[in-house]
Parts: C-alpha cells; structure tokens; sequence
C-alpha cells in the first residue's frame, strides 16, 4: 500500500498557527474571497510583493492540504506572504469538500482557479503564460493531477511551467482505507484517478519534495512518480528531507521554522527556474 493514511489532524490546528505566525514583509493580500465558482468554497485569496515590478509576475497556485475533507485557505496565508515576498503572485483557493462531494469534482474546482488566475493575471500584475502549481498533501495530489492529466485544464495547460508536490498522495491504489475509500471509491476505473498513471512525455517539470519521516502519506509516493515522469524524459526532481514529518514540510514555509527543512527555499529556486525569472 502506497498510503499509509491521510492529513486530517493538522489541518484545522494549521489556521491556529497560521494566526501565531510571524509574516514575511514585503508582501500582503491583494484580493480576498474572489469568486471563481458559485459556491461558498469557490473563493480564492491572491497574495502578492509590495515593490512594484517593471514586469509582469510569475504566479503560484498552491492547494492545501487536508485529506479532501478540511482545510481552509485562510490557513495559509503564511504561505501566501512567504512566497510572495520572493516575487511571485500567489493564488490560494479553496475547493468543495468531502462529503459534499468526491472524486472528481475538487479537481473540476481547481482547474476553475488556474483558468480565473490566467484571466485575471494582468490586472493582479501576473503573468498568465508563467504558472507553477504547487500543493502540500492532498493539495499535491490535485496540483499533480491538473498538471499530468490534459482534461482539466484544456489549452491552459500550455501556461503551467512547472508542478511543485509537497508530500503528495500520487500512487496509492488499492482504496483500502477511509479517507480513499469516500473519496475515490465511487469512481469506476481507479486506476484514473492516479496521478503516476498519466505521467508522460511533454508534462511539466516537477519538484517532488517529501519528509523522510512521513508516515502520513509515504515518501514512496514521491519516488514513484519522479522515477516515471524521469523515464519519459520529464525533468523530475526528488529531495527527501531527514528528520521532518508530513506536517513540518509545510509548516517550515513559515518565518520561524525555515530551519527545519529548506521548503521555501527549493520551491523558489524551482519556481524561478522553471518560470525563467533571474
């Protein structure tokens, strides 16, 4: 079994520390509560550098995390803020949830953030042709899935330059505990339902970054999917970081825990290249 369990727990303890967190400066909101969809859980918050820019932006899109079940973007504006503060527009939507709904329809919500973000990118100063999708836990596995699997975005696709995973489900069939069970048991065919099984030639390149000691969703997960996107010829990268668990690898995107693992870091140093910003 790939999986061992999912990230429930942290997740509502994640909009506590969110609050406790000291914030990078340099960056703020720009946009709260956006509508991309009709429902109250198709809202998304933008997040962007104060300095001004002599050109249009990269854009991050990062899902969070929580099992398909929880979570809420107003629990990451710590992520928000740091990732702007390096010079990007960052967009953090939210998406509906289980038990309103399962597969596939929170994939259905998140390509309807990338398509709003494209649109409104000049006007937030991004630019609409250089996007990186980032995730963290099931947030990874629905930025995975967006990025391998050409049905969700369309043409759009075009724009994503690259797919960043943070300890992200990618390889995990059988369905055999609760949380895949009511999330993914319905749909016919499970083997569509995994992001290694659309990994290809032509996808974008991926950063696949995972604790060492993540007994939530394995690290194999990671390794699974660079060893296949590698052997199409996709520029894949895994970096497993000793000593940090399925939460730390997120939560060391904050100001005063980036010294438990180098999360920031890398995502940017990937993010900057990928996109071509110096």
């Amino acid at each position: 079994m790939a999986v061992a369990l999912f990230f429930t727990a942290a997740c509502s303890p994640l909009r506590t520390f969110n609050a406790l967190m000291p914030k990078d400066g340099g960056s703020r909101i720009v946009l709260r509560d956006a509508a991309f969809g009709a429902g109250p859980r198709q809202r998304l918050d933008v997040y962007a550098p104060i300095r001004p820019a002599d050109s249009s932006r990269p854009m991050i899109v990062f899902f969070y995390g929580g099992s398909w079940s929880g979570g809420t973007k107003a629990g990451y504006t710590f992520v928000g803020r740091a990732l702007a503060a390096r010079g990007f527009v960052v967009v953090i939507p939210d998406y509906r949830l289980v038990p309103e709904i399962v597969f596939p329809e929170f994939l259905k919500d998140g390509a309807a953030a990338v398509h709003w973000a494209r649109r409104h990118a000049a006007e937030l100063g991004g630019d609409p042709d250089r996007i990186v999708l980032m995730g963290h836990s099931a947030g990874a596995y629905n930025a995975a899935m967006l990025s391998l699997d050409p049905q969700w975005l369309g043409a759009d696709r075009a724009a994503i330059r690259g797919f960043a995973g943070l300890a992200g489900p990618y390889d995990f069939l059988p369905f055999d505990i609760p949380v895949s069970i009511n999330t993914f048991g319905a749909w016919p065919r499970p083997e569509e339902t995994q992001p290694v099984r659309f990994a290809g030639a032509g996808d974008p390149p991926a950063l696949l970054l995972h604790g060492a000691k993540d007994d939530t969703v394995l690290p194999r997960n990671s390794v699974a999917l660079a060893r296949t996107l590698r052997a199409a010829g996709v520029d894949a990268e895994y970096r497993a970081y000793p000593d940090v668990g399925h939460a730390g690898i997120v939560t060391a995107l904050a100001r005063p825990l980036r010294g438990n693992a180098p999360t920031l870091t890398d995502v940017v140093e990937f993010a900057n290249r990928v996109t071509g910003r110096r």
